[in-house]
This record gives C-alpha cells, sequence and structure tokens, in this order.
C-alpha cells in the first residue's frame, strides 16, 4: 500500500522541484564546467574588451534566470492555497458633522447673591424674616432703633407747618402790596429750608428699615435681634436669588476668535449627576495680561433651584463645526521618519474579501476623544484598515474580515 503526503498539493510539489531543477541547471551552465575555466581564462589571457564581453553574457544570464523566477514564483503564489494572509478588518470613512469642543472648569455665580448690611448705627430692635423664606423686592426685613429721631422728626414737622402759614400769609399780604419784599423772601426761606430739614430726617429714619433689594430667599440671618449694629460694618442678612445663574470662567486668548456669544456650551455638575445645556452669554473683550486669558459668562437655567452658588462645573464649549468631517480613530496612524502620518486602506479587493495594503500619507486636523479629524489623504467611502494596521506592509495581499460599514 502506497501512502502519500497531503500536507501540500501535489501539483506544487512538481512545481517546486523543476524550479530546483531549473535553477541547479542554469547555474551549472552559467557559472560550472568550462564556463568556469573560460571566465578564468578570460580573465587571464583575455584582452579589456574581452572581459567585458564576458561579463555581459554573464549579467545577461542572470536577468533571464531573475525573470523566470519571478514567473515561477507567480504561478506558485496562484496554485499555492496554503499562503499565510494577514487578516484584518476595517471601516469604511463616511462624512459626518464633528464638533469639537474645549473643556474647562468654573464655578457658579449668581449677581443676586447679597449679604446686607445696614446704613444706620442702632439695636436691632426687630427681625421679621427667618432662614429660607422667600421674599419680595421692598419687603422689609429687619428694623433698627432710630434713637429718638422720630420726636425730632414730629418737632421738625410742627416748626415746618408754622413757617408755612407764616410764609402764606405774607405770600398773600405781598400780592396786596402790603409789607416788604425782604419780609416775603424771609418767609420763604424759612419755609423751604425747614421742608429740607424735614426730608433730612425722614432719610434718616428710613435707614433704620432694612429692606430687600431684590426677590429671592433669605439664606442666613446673620445677625441676631437685640444687637448693636454699625452703618456699613455688620453683617445683618444673606439674600439670595436663585433664578439668574451663571457661570464664570477663564478662556486661553487662543480661542478669542472661535468662543464668542451664542457658542453652545455642555455643562455637567459631578456632585448633582446633572448635564445640561446652555450658551455664552457674554463673552469678554479683556485679555488679562497675568494669565492671558479673557473671561466667559454662561448662562444657566435653574427652574428647580437645584443649582446653587459656588458650586463646581465641567464645561464643554463648542469652539469648532466641520459639517463634512472625516473622522478616524488615532490608534492607527501610524508615523515615518519624516515626520508624516500615515494609515493603511484596501485597494482592489476580490470576491474573497483579498486585497492590497496601501499607505496612505494624511494630514489631520482637530481630536475629539478617540477620533481624529482628517483633512486631507482619504475620500468619502474608502476602505480603512483598522484591526491589524500596525502590522501590515505597504503591497501586501490581506484578507478582510467582519467588515463593517
Amino acid at each position: 500500500m502506497k501512502y502519500q503526503r497531503i500536507n501540500q498539493p501535489e501539483n506544487i510539489k512538481k512545481m517546486k522541484h523543476i524550479i530546483t531543477l531549473l535553477f541547479i541547471s542554469l547555474i551549472i551552465t552559467s557559472c560550472g564546467g568550462d564556463k568556469k575555466q573560460s571566465v578564468e581564462n578570460t580573465i587571464e589571457t583575455g584582452t579589456l574588451e574581452q572581459v567585458r564581453l564576458k561579463r555581459g553574457e554573464i549579467v545577461a544570464k542572470q536577468q533571464e534566470i531573475a525573470e523566470q523566477l519571478k514567473q515561477l514564483d507567480e504561478k506558485i503564489a496562484v496554485l499555492d492555497t496554503t499562503k499565510k494572509v494577514p487578516l484584518i478588518t476595517t471601516f469604511t470613512a463616511k462624512q459626518g458633522v464633528f464638533n469639537h469642543y474645549l473643556e474647562l472648569q468654573g464655578n457658579v455665580s449668581t449677581k443676586n447673591n447679597l449679604v446686607i448690611f445696614p446704613e444706620f448705627s442702632g439695636i436691632l430692635t426687630r427681625v421679621y424674616v427667618k432662614e429660607g423664606q422667600r421674599v419680595s423686592k421692598g419687603q422689609t426685613l429687619a428694623k433698627i432703633d432710630d434713637g429718638g429721631m422720630s420726636q425730632q422728626l414730629a418737632q421738625a414737622q410742627i416748626q415746618t407747618n408754622l413757617a408755612k402759614t407764616t410764609f402764606e400769609r405774607q405770600e398773600r399780604l405781598w400780592k396786596q402790596k402790603i409789607g416788604s419784599e425782604i419780609q416775603y423772601l424771609q418767609a420763604k426761606s424759612t419755609y423751604e429750608a425747614q421742608e429740607q430739614a424735614v426730608n433730612q430726617i425722614k432719610q434718616q429714619i428710613g435707614k433704620t428699615v432694612v429692606r430687600a433689594p431684590f426677590s429671592g430667599t433669605i439664606d442666613d440671618v446673620i445677625t441676631e435681634q437685640g444687637s448693636v449694629v454699625g452703618a456699613g460694618q455688620s453683617q445683618l442678612i444673606r439674600i439670595v436669588n436663585l433664578d439668574d445663574m451663571y457661570i464664570e470662567t477663564n478662556v486661553p486668548e487662543r480661542y478669542i476668535s472661535n468662543v464668542t456669544k451664542n457658542k453652545k456650551v455642555e455643562v455637567e455638575f459631578p456632585i448633582l449627576g446633572k448635564t445640561i445645556d446652555a450658551k455664552v452669554r457674554q463673552a469678554g473683550n479683556f485679555i488679562n495680561p497675568a494669565n492671558r486669558t479673557f473671561k466667559v459668562e454662561i448662562a444657566i437655567p435653574n427652574k428647580d433651584r437645584s443649582i446653587k452658588p459656588n458650586l463646581t462645573a465641567k464645561l464643554k464649549i463648542n469652539d469648532y463645526t466641520n459639517d463634512k468631517a472625516l473622522l478616524i480613530p488615532q490608534s492607527i496612524i501610524s508615523e515615518n521618519a519624516n515626520g508624516e502620518q500615515y494609515i493603511y486602506v484596501v485597494k482592489n479587493k476580490n470576491q474573497a474579501n483579498e486585497g492590497v495594503a496601501e499607505r496612505v500619507i494624511i494630514e489631520t486636523g482637530k481630536t475629539q476623544g478617540d477620533d481624529i479629524e482628517v483633512l486631507k489623504g482619504i475620500e468619502n467611502g474608502i476602505e480603512i484598515i483598522q484591526e491589524g494596521a500596525r502590522s501590515v506592509k505597504n503591497g501586501q495581499t490581506v484578507k478582510v474580515l467582519d467588515i463593517k460599514n
């Protein structure tokens, strides 16, 4: 019984045997036996012209052998079904919208966050509000003892009434050409001065009443009732309005032309586990020379009042958009000795999903996460090698698996 090896097709074995015999015969023919002696004789006894002629003959035979080997290798490549071809995966480059975001950090603020100081010195006789209470603009929050100003006002009003009566009588007499002009002017002056004194006392008494400068919530009652307070020195009450909230952050000056008013912003509050969409409300026009930044304000909607002042927020400001961008993973990009970036694409793919890997030099733009924008080098719809991009070589035959478009 005869056994036959099945690890390689019979025709391939024969072809390899033929190649071996042909190669040996060519070597013997070109370099062995009489030829070898002829070369030596030519070198020893021949002229320069004969040596050059002999060399040309050998070079011609060498080229003939190389061409024959190339033809045989091509045939082997067709017949050999056990050849090793790298397995790769690919994806198709598609145009899409690319939004680049500038990532910063900021703190929540509000312009309606105020600690109220008294305008009048004295004893804090009454506090009409408590912490957490909602108040309206102009509502009375506290009262300070006026220190006898009310009695002074009553006396001043009596004197004002007398001055008014005297002035009115003197005015009637003056209209009837009775009395002197100086008497009329003195009465008028006394009455007006008395009125000013009354108004001044009323203003001072008005400072003893502490009112809400805007609608909001009493966050803290700092000074208790019965304490002595000083004008402009003692903190009385903190009032906060959580309706008009904003985030203020510093942006590097190189983004001054990209980060402008009404730019979209994604705001994340890690503590709250909350993300909202907002817009740039105001972009500053002044560059801080100390850190080369400009200020940006981002309005924050806060209907549920869950966002508090000084809360930390992560900002993603949209500073660049490309509606027809080609994006690829950064992991498939390589770089040559000249600093050029390149990727591999699949060309001439057949029905067996086999094709040729071709190196393509590309020019990249902005990155976002794991993706990078390709500006030059590839077109929409081209098939790009992903898995195996680092191991293939230019011109190598590859087999595509699990193609995903």
